[in-house]
């Protein structure tokens, strides 16, 4: 086998590779803006109930006023959490999405080479083409 015919059919060998690199880190990526989009629509949920549970005004005496406190509490908890969840999240998404831009432009190189190689393969086994003649000696004036 030729070197250069060698070569092509490593760079298309990568070029796959690369394909299944982008492909896993896309699903990666999605993976993480589906987490990102359930932790977020959790925490707003978990601190709209806190603020609601918080409004509430039909208390009958103390001890319920003390109950409604420490379920309060207990939502501002969980919603604290969450948030820190969210934003955890939210930098692993974009990270994700970075490891997968990096992927595509490592695929588009190695595409691009291999495109570049196939057509430099074409153009040494293309018949060559025989230019305009070059005229020798000297012109003569009719």
């Amino acid at each position: 086998m030729q070197p250069d015919a060698a070569r092509l059919r490593r760079l298309q060998r990568l070029e796959r590779v690369r394909a299944i690199a982008r492909q896993t880190a896309l699903g990666e990526a999605a993976r993480a803006e589906g987490t990102l989009a359930q932790l977020s629509a959790l925490a707003e949920r978990t601190r709209a109930m806190s603020e609601d549970y918080r409004a509430s005004g039909l208390l009958g005496d103390g001890h319920q006023l003390r109950q409604l406190g420490a379920f309060v509490a207990g939502l501002q908890g969980i919603s604290a959490a969450t948030a820190n969840d969210l934003t955890q999240a939210r930098s692993i998404a974009d990270a994700r999405q970075h490891d997968l831009a990096q992927a595509e432009r490592r695929r588009a190189v190695v595409e691009k080479r291999a495109r570049d190689q196939a057509r430099a393969i074409a153009q040494a086994h293309a018949p060559q083409t025989l230019g305009a003649r070059r005229a020798v000696g000297t012109v003569l004036e009719e």
